[in-house]
């Protein structure tokens, strides 16, 4: 039997310092990734580094990340399976090159969404415009703009959540489901209905089933969003204290 692991990156395998709480004290964190200038950004805890040599030994690690080939190929650890790039727009094969029979496909659905997305950006521009401190950006990889995604200076959701209200929820294409958005910690993301992780597991999920007579599969993330795609696997696997956890216990 065949053994995968689709597995969230950020805040699941590794996180920021300032998340790291009682292990930032001591020198027992790991670098994972780095800014552009080559700047330690992401660390991993005792726990997660433990957590990634037992998944070594019996899984092939699938990482499925909202990160794009860029800050992607910034993190210091050696996958050698497929991965799941910008929330599912993209897909890369077991080499790291463009799966092309993926991008062709959300390439033919994706010019449906764009103008609906470039609306819903207009007015938040507006907003980012009168208000300081909101941080915009356009996520273009492979020369294509899948989504837009918002941080703000001070680095929580109650600010975010201003916006979230006020401009992207009301909007029509967020209303009628063509667009849909993400809220975890500073991060907020306005995304096409068909740029999601499921699918992209989903899709490679197919692929495996033909080459396997059977397989085990896990999956594991931290976010709301990370819950469809966990949903396809035997089993999930949660961190504690993170936002899907949280969902979970709340129940």
């Amino acid at each position: 039997m065949q053994s995968y692991i689709f597995l969230d990156l950020d805040d699941t395998l590794f996180q920021t310092l300032r998340k790291c709480t009682s292990d930032a004290s001591n020198n027992t964190l790991a670098v994972r990734a780095f800014l552009p200038d080559g700047t330690p950004n992401s660390f991993a805890t005792r726990k997660q580094q433990w957590l990634w040599q037992w998944l070594a030994k019996g899984f092939r690690i699938v990482p499925v990340t909202a990160r794009d080939m860029g800050a992607f190929r910034r993190v210091n650890l050696p996958f050698q399976e497929e991965a799941v790039l910008n929330h599912g727009a993209v897909v890369l094969d077991n080499q790291g090159a463009i799966d092309k029979v993926w991008m062709d496909r959300i390439l033919q659905k994706l010019p449906a969404y764009h103008d609906k997305l470039m609306m819903v950006w207009e007015k938040v521009e507006a907003y980012c415009h009168l208000h300081t401190g909101f941080k915009p950006r356009l996520v273009d990889d492979f020369d294509i703009t899948w989504y837009g995604v918002i941080k703000h200076n001070d680095g929580t959701e109650a600010t975010l959540k201003k916006l979230l209200e006020s401009v992207i929820k009301p909007h029509p294409s967020i209303c009628d489901g063509s667009l849909y958005w993400h809220l975890n910690g500073n991060n907020l993301a306005i995304l096409p209905r068909i740029i999601n992780k499921e699918s992209a597991v989903s899709y490679l999920l197919d692929s495996y089933k033909q080459q396997y007579s059977e397989i085990l599969t896990f999956g594991a993330g931290d976010s709301r969003t990370d819950a469809p795609f966990l949903a396809l696997c035997d089993y999930a696997l949660i961190p504690k204290n993170t936002q899907l956890f949280n969902t979970l216990v709340a129940v």
